[in-house]
This record gives structure tokens, C-alpha cells and sequence, in this order.
């Protein structure tokens, strides 16, 4: 879990509750004139839970354990733009990037990105000790994890529960039904047909946050048909947006353009918005010499609440253009391991990234390891590079533009929603007056931000 993570480690830097960079174990930071060399300066005097020091070499060694051609982390294509890793004293780490990256800092606040402590040059991950505000007790992956507040947490005024328990609730009725009840203090993830009914309730609150969290339906680009552009085209074009705002997110969210950059993201670009048009959905199946289509679309309520009714709605409105979408209602129980990134065509959910070049990398670029469409442009991925090392900001605007525009018009993937983060809590839980929405909950951090009243 997410959460768990940034609960009992800690991030170089990260996104504070109004949305900026802050520091996390990195007190300040600074780039050379081209921003290929950076340098990161730790805070001093930072104990993990087992009493060592975080030094330099501890993060050399976390983000060393991602590096590597071999690696298949989730994080590999943030690290991979690190050419040398070097330490310059015990509180000093010096990046040297293969070319500049103006956005770098932002992705050392990647969840994946954990400091961990270095034992003989490598991280020790297996141990699980951090230096976040609290220790792990146990852990029963999918099921459960308890724990336990770290007495000699460095932040003032963070981490103020004595005891914490994640338990994984993956039936919708049966989460709010705990919150209902006072089993559990705070759920995600709400039920968006009855969340007026559970804000009404005695002692529950419902709060939202607009960030980054949007809907796809991705497809293997290497694979027939999806491997025609007109064929994608004609899938972008057979499905209603609106209608699935409307009936799916409840109107909790803002309509997407087949593009992931979110509006709140530095660099978004305001093209014509698709719409739904069955005559031109018809068009670009002709032009790929089909007179109709029949495909399958995976669909199981793990990719997101409501997936299986967006998906059978997709199949409705495909139906006038000659598409016959098969829903494929797959079991929740390993979805992300069976389904996703190995069917052709699926439901998915993606919590966006604060910045374009991130997302981009992390989703889109060629080889990225969770490039779940398996999609390859040339004049993209110049882009991409071009991009990360421009320091001219109206340069990068264009650029993103231009990224953006290709994203829509020949990528493999369908992206009809940006989805509000909609969670509900007991009225005893509460926080400052921001709440970061670069991930659900806090950004993940609430067990470090918030508090009882």
C-alpha cells in the first residue's frame, strides 16, 4: 500500500497539502546551469527506526536498488536518467544526469522512491526499517498491516496516532459499511451512487479533492486491430464522455481528451475536446477497410468502482457506430497481476503525477515499464527528451502541446475522466486546511498529517 510506505519511510522530497515541492529528507537542493548535474543536501542528525544515521550512502543505495537494466521496479524510468550517483560527505548527494531534467526533484518524491538503510553497499529492504513516522508490526500482504508509532520520529508535529491498522476492503458496500459502523475510522474509494446517503449519517464526513486521478481503457498497440490507428480512432470517437461523467462519476469529476495530463498539472494544453460522434467512429473504421468490429474489453470493479458499468455502457455506445464491445467481466482477485498489461484491451485507473515529463515517462515512453498501451511514437519520444531539458518555460509549453496532441490523436489509449478523490471519515479525524491531491487521502501522507480531535 501506498500509504503504508510513505508511513514508514521517507521520500527525498515531496508534495506538500497546497500542491508545491517541499523537502522531505532533502533539506534544499540545486541544479547546474544545464540541469543535467544536481545536488541534493541531506538533513543532518535523521534516524531510521533502528537508530542509524540517514547518510548519503543510504540514499545511493535506495535508489541504486531501481537502476539497473535488469530492474523491473516501477520506478525505473525515473531512475534511469541518472547516469552517476556519488556522496560528497555524509550529507551531500550529487546526481549526474545523462542530460538535463528540469523537473528531477519532483520525481524523487515517487512513492516507489523509499530511503532505505544501506547494508554493504545495498539496500535493506527486506527488514522494512525506515526513518518515517512509524514502525511496520505486521504485514499480511492484501489483508492487513498494523503499525506503530516511531517515538523518535525527526518531524515536529507529524505522525500523532499511537497505533495504525490498513485493512484491505476490496467490496465497496462492505467499506462503507465499516465507516458506517466504526470499524474502520477513514475509507477511500466511495460508493459515488450512495455518497449522499452515507454524508448524511450521524459522525461521518465526506470530503473530495480534484488531482490527478483519471480513467483509461488502454490497448495493446501491438496487437490487431488495436495496432491500426483507425481502428483507435474509431474507439475514441464510439464513446460518450459526458454520459459516463454522468453516470459513472456522478458528475465527481472533470471530462479527459484521451490525453493523462490533468488541468491542475503545470504545461496543460487546452485542445478541442473529442466528442462522441458515431459517423466519424464509422469513418475511421472504414479507413481501416472495416465495415464493423467486434472486440473484447476486460472490465472487473478492482480497476476502479463502477468499471463494469462503464464498460457495458462503452458497449452501448459503440453499438451505432458498428462496434460490438464484449464485456469481459474478469475476477477482482488478481486483476492487476492477470489482466492488466496482459489482456488487450482492459479497465484501468491511473493516480496521474504532478508533472507532464513524469507521466509521460512513467506511461507513455517507449520501454517504460508501465506502458500499458505497449505504444511507440518516434516524434514523441524526441519530444519527451527535448522536453525534460528545456529550461525555457515557453519552449516546454510548446512542446507539451505538441506531446499532448499526439497523445490524443494516435495513442492507444481510450481516457474519458479525471475522477475526484471522494473519501469519507468519522468526524474525530481531521487535518489542516489543505489536503494534497496528488494521490488519494493526503497524497498518501494522511497517517503522517492527520489526527484525532
Amino acid at each position: 500500500m501506498l500509504s503504508v510506505g510513505f508511513a514508514t519511510h521517507n521520500t527525498l522530497t515531496e508534495i506538500s497539502p497546497e500542491g508545491e515541492l517541499v523537502g522531505d529528507l532533502a533539506e534544499n537542493w540545486e541544479a547546474s546551469a544545464d540541469a543535467a548535474t544536481w545536488t541534493f543536501k541531506l538533513r543532518k542528525g535523521v534516524e531510521f527506526s533502528n537508530g542509524k544515521t540517514v547518510t548519503a550512502r543510504d540514499v545511493i543505495a535506495s535508489l541504486n536498488h531501481h537502476r539497473g537494466a535488469d530492474s523491473k521496479s516501477a520506478a525505473k524510468a525515473n531512475v534511469d536518467p541518472i547516469e552517476n550517483l556519488k556522496a560528497d560527505g555524509d550529507n551531500t548527494v550529487v546526481f549526474e544526469l545523462a542530460s538535463g531534467n528540469a523537473d528531477f526533484p519532483y520525481l524523487m518524491a515517487d512513492y516507489h522512491l523509499l530511503m532505505m538503510p544501506e547494508v554493504d553497499d545495498k539496500a535493506d529492504w527486506q527488514n522494512y526499517i525506515g526513518s518515517g513516522g512509524y514502525t511496520l508490526e505486521s504485514h499480511e500482504p492484501g489483508v492487513r498491516s498494523k503499525l506503530k508509532r516511531n517515538p523518535n520520529y525527526w518531524k515536529e508535529g507529524r505522525a500523532h496516532f499511537d497505533e495504525l491498522e490498513f485493512l484491505a476492503i476490496a467490496d465497496v458496500n462492505a467499506r462503507q459499511n465499516a465507516v458506517a459502523t466504526g470499524e474502520v475510522d477513514v475509507i477511500s474509494r466511495v460508493d459515488l451512487k450512495t455518497v449522499a446517503l452515507l454524508a448524511r449519517r450521524p459522525g461521518i464526513r465526506v470530503e473530495e479533492e480534484t488531482g490527478y486521478l483519471h480513467y483509461t481503457a488502454p490497448m495493446n498497440t501491438k496487437i490487431a486491430p488495436f495496432d491500426n490507428n483507425h481502428v483507435r480512432l474509431a474507439l475514441k470517437y464510439a464513446v460518450d464522455r459526458e454520459q459516463l461523467m454522468e453516470k459513472i462519476l456522478k458528475g465527481h469529476g472533470t471530462l479527459a481528451n484521451d490525453q493523462p495530463i490533468a488541468p491542475s498539472v503545470p504545461f496543460y494544453a487546452e485542445l478541442e475536446q473529442r466528442v462522441y460522434d458515431p459517423d466519424k467512429a464509422k469513418f475511421h473504421l472504414k479507413k481501416a477497410g472495416l465495415s464493423s468490429l467486434s472486440v473484447d474489453l476486460s472490465a472487473a470493479d478492482a480497476a476502479f468502482a463502477g468499471a463494469v458499468d462503464a464498460a457495458v455502457l462503452m458497449k452501448e455506445q459503440a453499438a451505432p457506430a458498428g462496434i460490438d464491445i464484449n464485456v469481459v467481466r474478469e475476477p477482482s482477485d488478481g486483476y492487476w497481476s492477470n489482466v492488466w498489461m496482459k489482456k488487450p484491451w482492459s479497465m484501468v485507473y491511473w493516480g496521474g503525477r504532478p508533472t507532464a515529463d513524469w507521466m509521460f515517462s512513467t506511461a507513455y515512453a517507449e520501454g517504460a515499464n508501465w506502458n500499458d498501451s505497449f505504444w511507440s511514437n518516434e516524434r514523441f519520444n524526441m519530444l519527451l527528451r527535448a522536453g525534460r531539458g528545456e529550461l525555457d518555460t515557453k519552449k516546454r509549453a510548446e512542446i507539451y502541446r505538441e506531446m499532448q496532441q499526439i497523445v490524443r490523436d494516435e495513442g492507444g489509449v481510450v481516457i474519458w475522466g479525471f475522477a475526484n478523490y471522494v473519501y469519507a471519515m468519522a468526524d474525530k479525524v481531521t487535518h489542516g486546511p489543505k489536503v494534497a491531491a496528488n494521490w488519494e487521502l493526503d497524497g498518501g501522507r494522511y497517517p503522517e498529517r492527520w489526527w484525532f480531535a
